[in-house]
């Protein structure tokens, strides 16, 4: 009982093999095509008999149940093979089915509902050898030869188990073959080279395709395996109709005959059963994988999948492979093994499968050999051969090979290979008990030029390459004693900012430079004082527009020119607005800077905004808008900061507008929106990467020479309403039925103060700011609801806005917003931050400033901050010293200051349906459900 590999072409199953011991013959160095064996033989002196003419004689019978029944006397001895194929293999199995063949072959030698024991106990009473069941993509099949006395007792053993088996199948017996089988596919595993199958099939065919998983399974697979599936198996592919018995031996058709009707006759057809006939996965390009195992020497594999069993061309790459590896003469092991002496083992053979096959070549290598280099080798060979052919007696050799295998087969009645084989396989691929016969006459007449063309077609393109190397002997050492637990940590470098240096331009640009020099490159961000702030209603999503079409096109340049231009500098370019301001940025390399810089002032002083750029780049926000509309965090934040803050203050209202408001907008907006704003003494260009103050306000006074500041003052800037918490807190639900609910929960919060800003990180990275934040270790890894949950302060100018945030599973949405309040609670009350809790907060504060300003986009993150919110410039060069000293009562006070009485706002995107009324028995204040952007539904 075995899971077995496909057949090898040409039917008889003979491999190209590695280690046969005939004699080595002279190469011929003729490009001959030729096909017959008299011009071989003349190239030796002597004429060689044509392959005998062989056939196996047949009576077919097809009984009223369906079951085919082929018969083939042969009297030489009292024996009769019984040879029974299912047409059912692994490429039958659905997915999370994989090994159910294999494991159904299996249960069959447990014993039926006539003979429930095991079926060996049987047939070894009987005499019968040669004996076994295997499996492989498409078939699966029960073999033995018996005395002819004994013929009765067999078919009726066999017949039982194909009409009578199921009740005879229970949980035990399924554990126990279960079992079984994952130790056989462990022992595979365990072989050398034993993972290798595994590795081949994956990378071949896809997941999907018939053949793509192995026929042994996967261990998941297996255990999923259950008895009704088990049963179903039966009953779908298990019926006569989908069987083919042959019996060759002492025996006459009509007898034959007589008998299976007697024990097959009452057995049901079964359900009709569909058989795919070719699915070629063909592949392209050329794949390499390596793999490590515990062998003892190298070995690649080489695979392209090939035509099926049965077409012309998969017989003549069988006879190609022999012209490869048979024989030590063999193009390829005469030059690996013989003669430059690399590799120990070299084979090539086709192995078919019923809708695909494969042909392989393997070669072993020996120790420290390189694997490239013997690549190369083979690639160099096939070629050869693939561009002149064999020569008259290469493919003589590989057609005796092959037909004397095969007539060798002749001998035996059964077994593998023996002729009852090839009359059901014939029989079960190809509907006639003969078909082999096809093949063996295709080898008679196979010429150079088949070979040739068969490996042109299949050969030259789309392969897999497998190199399996030694596991290296590693050893470990002594070890560490971890009695003594983690060690302690050294006093922490303290991480300096890069120092910051100012310059004003003769137009009044102001110039914020970190000079670094670690790689050579430029990182620029111009900051523009106007932001989402300035539009007003009626143009909301101008300042977001205004800049994106900047970047696409200039006066003298449209937008694939700047592209290619940025491609040959090796620059990049990015432009973006928030709520404060709106910026351009460029990164370069510092030996490019000048052309770069010419690129950049070209942007932010003559953008063309033509109407082509315009309304592409209008159209994309638009879509951004809708897009955002179908994010619930994204509908979530949006309805909580106009909740906070207030419609009518700027960090109320989405800066990217809405679908209205951007489709009323015109590239005369968008020009009026940078005349206005975009001037020299309304901005920060903010600098870091290679390059000195003295070099970089050179070459910026050269670049921006023509950017002037008007004469006229900057706009009026709107109003800013002061934003005011609600007199009671509210809870708005936007409804979104689905797998997830999004919680968001908010309140304003004091604007930005530098002498107790670090006690509040501190307090909130404790909070919700880190992993084992409480928050997050709530929901996510104590009641797992959650995938991510947890708070922090916004930035703002003024009032800042606090907000604690998850997106739960919907089931436990209520309960989640029970936890988040409770964690808000309790924090300004009953379980304020501990000890424990600050110290592991503050070390990783400390410990992670320096790897925070690892790059010139962080440092550059920093500074923008510097310009836009006020943070002082020596903010951080105390910060370390006060996360330090921050102690409970500090965090205390920083949790009354952020946190307070609680969240004024809640926001619940969710089932509405499920949740409102719900959450109204939590009294978190006034339920109410809104619309996308907050607005009460009627």
């Amino acid at each position: 009982m075995r899971s077995s590999v496909r057949r090898l072409a040409l039917m008889g199953g003979v491999a190209a093999s590695v280690l046969l011991a005939a004699p080595a013959l002279a190469q011929e160095t003729a490009a001959g095509l030729a096909s017959a064996p008299a011009a071989a033989a003349q190239s030796r002196g002597e004429r060689l008999a044509p392959l005998p003419a062989i056939d196996i004689p047949f009576t077919k019978y097809v009984l009223d149940n369906g079951l085919t029944l082929i018969v083939h006397e042969d009297h030489k001895t009292p024996v009769v093979a019984v040879n029974i194929w299912y047409h059912v293999g692994s490429k039958n199995e659905p997915a999370g089915r994989s090994g159910f063949a294999h494991l159904f072959e299996h249960l069959m030698f447990n014993g039926s509902e006539n003979y429930n024991n095991d079926f060996f106990k049987g047939t070894e009473l009987l005499g019968a050898t040669d004996q076994n069941g295997t499996t492989n993509t498409d078939r699966t099949n029960y073999f033995q030869n018996v005395p002819t006395s004994a013929l009765d007792a067999m078919l009726w053993l066999e017949s039982d188990r194909m009409g009578h088996l199921v009740g005879a199948i229970d949980q035990a017996r399924l554990d126990e073959q279960r079992g079984v089988v994952q130790n056989e596919k462990r022992q595979g595993e365990n072989q050398p080279y034993g993972r290798v199958w595994d590795a081949i099939t994956e990378a071949t065919y896809p997941s999907d395709h018939p053949y793509g998983h192995t026929v042994i399974g996967s261990m998941d697979d297996l255990n999923a395996a259950d008895l009704d599936t088990v049963k179903a198996w039966f009953r779908d592919y298990y019926g006569a109709a989908n069987a083919v018995i042959v019996l060759a031996g002492d025996i006459t058709p009509e007898e034959a005959k007589a008998k299976v009707e007697r024990y097959f006759g009452d057995i049901p057809a079964g359900p009709p059963v569909t058989h795919a006939e070719s699915m070629i996965a063909r592949m392209t390009g050329a794949q390499t994988e390596t793999m490590y195992d515990r062998v003892g020497q190298p070995r690649m594999y080489k695979v392209w999948n090939t035509p099926e069993a049965g077409a012309a061309d998969s017989d003549y790459l069988g006879l190609l492979a022999q012209v490869l590896t048979s024989g030590r003469n063999s193009r390829l092991y005469k030059r690996l093994v013989f003669d430059e002496q690399i590799a120990t083992q070299v084979g090539a053979f086709q192995s078919e499968g019923e809708i695909g096959s494969q042909f392989l070549v393997m070669v072993t290598a020996k120790p420290g050999q390189d694997m490239a280099r013997i690549e190369a080798i083979v690639d160099e060979e096939m070629k050869k051969l693939l561009e002149t052919g064999p020569s008259a007696e290469e493919l003589e050799r590989a057609r005796t090979n092959v037909g004397a295998g095969m007539v060798r087969g002749l001998e035996r009645i059964g077994g593998f290979g023996g002729k009852s084989d090839l009359l059901a396989e014939s029989q079960v691929y190809h509907g006639d008990p003969s078909a082999w016969k096809t093949s063996y006459d295709r080898l008679q007449a196979a010429s150079g030029a088949n070979l040739v063309s068969a490996g042109r077609t299949w050969l030259t393109d789309g392969s897999y390459r497998l190199n399996v190397l030694p596991f290296p002997e590693y050893s470990t050492a002594a070890g560490v004693d971890r009695s003594t637990g983690i060690p302690v940590t050294g006093e922490v470098p303290a991480a300096v900012f890069p120092q910051v240096q100012h310059a004003t331009l003769s137009n009044g640009l102001k110039v914020v430079l970190a000079s670094r020099s670690g790689v050579p490159t430029v990182s620029m961000n111009l900051i523009v004082g106007a932001g989402s702030a300035v539009d007003s209603d009626a143009q909301l999503g101008l300042a977001n527009l205004a800049p994106s079409v900047m970047t696409n096109g200039t006066d003298s340049l449209d937008a694939l020119q700047i592209s290619d231009r940025l491609q040959l500098l090796g620059a990049t370019l990015g432009a973006g607005s928030a709520t404060d301001y709106t910026s351009v940025s460029m990164t370069a390399l510092s030996s490019r800077l000048a052309p770069s810089l010419d690129l950049y002032a070209d942007v932010i002083q003559n953008p063309a905004f033509r109407a082509e750029d315009f309304n592409r780049a209008k159209a994309q926000q638009v879509a951004g808008i809708q897009q955002a509309n179908r994010s619930p965090g994204a509908v979530g934040n949006r309805v909580l900061a106009a909740s906070v803050f207030g419609p009518g203050n700027p960090y109320g209202r989405p800066g990217s507008g809405t679908e209205a408001s951007v489709a009323s907008l015109t590239p005369a907006d968008a020009e009026a929106f940078h005349a206005a704003w975009f001037r020299p003494d309304n901005a920060t260009l903010v600098v870091v990467g290679d390059v000195s103050m003295a070099d970089l306000t050179q070459q910026l006074e050269r670049a921006l020479r023509n950017w002037k500041a008007p004469s006229s003052t900057l706009p009026a800037r709107p109003e800013r309403p002061v934003p005011a918490a609600g007199a009671q807190p509210r809870v708005l639900v936007v409804n979104r039925p689905g797998p997830q609910t999004t919680i968001l929960a908010g309140r304003l919060t004091a604007p930005f103060d530098a002498s107790t800003e670090a006690e509040q990180d501190v307090f909130n990275t404790a909070l919700g700011g880190a992993f084992t934040s409480r928050i997050n270790m709530n929901l996510r890894e104590d009641k797992h609801w959650s995938y991510g949950a947890g708070s922090g302060v916004r930035s703002a100018n003024g009032p800042r806005m606090f907000a604690a945030s998850a997106a739960v599973q919907s089931d436990k949405a209520i309960e989640s917003v029970g936890e988040v309040r409770k964690e808000l609670s309790e924090v300004v009350g009953s379980r304020p931050m501990t000890e424990a809790e600050l110290n592991a907060v503050k070390a990783n504060i400390i410990q992670g400033m320096a790897g925070g300003w690892e790059t010139n986009g962080a440092v550059m993150g920093e500074l923008t901050q510097m310009v836009v919110y006020g943070r002082p410039e020596n903010y951080y060069d105390t910060y370390a010293q006060q996360v330090r000293a921050t102690t409970t009562a500090d965090a205390a006070e920083a949790a009354r200051t952020v946190v307070g009485s609680g969240p004024t706002t809640w926001v619940v995107v969710g089932d509405a349906a499920a949740v409102t009324e719900r959450l109204k028995g939590l009294n978190l204040g006034e339920v109410t459900v809104v619309d996308n952007w907050g607005k009460p539904v009627q």
